[in-house]
């Protein structure tokens, strides 16, 4: 029989990160699950540490096609109803995917799971407790930096999760397609969370589900910089929905404008020469996501205000009561 679940790994020289992460999976409470490694290319000792985990499938790739072609590649073979992705500098809690196969059988209108993340060497700080886009279009991790002291502490629908510890349900991907190889890193969790939000699926954030991250310690610096300023305009310029463009155009254009003025300010420094060269590509780039726009703009089913609840603070829309479990106040 097929595992329930499927744990994707994407990986590029992170030889140094795995062993924490597969113990992690290996003590899992729940076993019924797969482990898939797929490795991009490395060129440090990754093989010779995955050896020493005859459980993982290791799917080796040729070239590094970046965390999209990787987890794609992953996606394609996995054999789970419930795909998770898992960085590969992170450590999960032992109780983490019993919660995360649990809350999907209780929340059935759910499509994607987002992870209570908290930093590796400061347990007590989050990383994010879910993610969210604000009505100028830009993502944001909730709760980064803040102490926990129990203020998530409660399942609630956010916009998206962070796809550092994001768990899919199948059947969701199956309608909406996998992450957008076009975007190669940087914020194809956002875009994949668009087209579900727009679909009709909503995303969970469960404080049970508890994983430890390194932050930035797989990315970061001038590679990030560039692929954040070209895939934010690609996000635009596929997910925001005609009617919210109308209501919130001039904060989106805010938004870009205050990006690219501190980068042109700081064009002395490599990141920020990144960003610019990402802006460029991005909107070289236009035509091909205004191409992809059409099809997810008509598998539409949620009203502006549900999108706007979510875009507005706390960021958060909590169960409604009297309706069966799973489904959010849509309205």
């Amino acid at each position: 029989m097929p595992s329930r679940i499927s744990v994707i790994i994407p990986n590029w020289n992170g030889a140094h990160h795995l062993p924490g992460c597969l113990d992690g999976l290996r003590a899992q409470l729940l076993q019924d699950f797969e482990i898939i490694v797929v490795d991009n290319a490395s060129s440090d000792d990754s093989r010779a540490v995955l050896v020493r985990y005859p459980e993982v499938r290791v799917l080796p790739l040729e070239c590094n096609r970046g965390f999209t072609g990787a987890c794609n590649a992953g996606f394609e073979i996995a054999q789970g109803e419930i795909v998770v992705l898992l960085n590969n500098d992170t450590e999960p809690d032992s109780h983490w995917l019993a919660e995360i196969a649990t809350a999907f059988d209780a929340y059935p209108d759910v499509g994607l799971m987002a992870s209570k993340m908290l930093l590796f060497d400061r347990r007590d700080t989050f990383h994010t407790a879910g993610d969210y886009v604000t009505p100028d279009g830009l993502p944001h991790n909730r709760g980064v930096w803040e102490q926990d002291v129990g203020q998530y502490d409660h399942p609630t629908f956010v916009f998206s999760a962070c796809g550092g510890s994001a768990a899919y349900r199948r059947k969701m991907l199956d309608e909406i397609g996998l992450l957008d190889d076009d975007f190669f890193f940087s914020l194809e969790d956002v875009d994949l969370a668009w087209r579900a939000q727009l679909a009709g699926w909503h995303c969970l954030f469960l404080p049970t589900a508890v994983v430890y991250h390194k932050l930035k310690a797989s990315g970061g610096g001038v590679t990030a910089s560039f692929y954040d300023g070209r895939n934010r305009l690609w996000v635009l310029a596929k997910n925001y929905p005609a009617d919210l463009w109308r209501a919130h155009w001039r904060a989106v254009l805010g938004g870009l404008w205050h990006i690219t003025w501190a980068a042109l300010k700081a064009w002395r420094g490599k990141e920020a020469r990144a960003t610019l060269r990402g802006m460029l590509a991005g909107c070289w780039g236009l035509p091909r996501m205004w191409r992809k726009r059409r099809g997810i703009q008509q598998r539409r089913k949620v009203k502006r205000s549900y999108l706007e609840r979510l875009m507005t603070p706390p960021y958060e829309i909590l169960p409604v009561p009297q309706a069966s479990p799973g489904t959010p106040e849509v309205t």
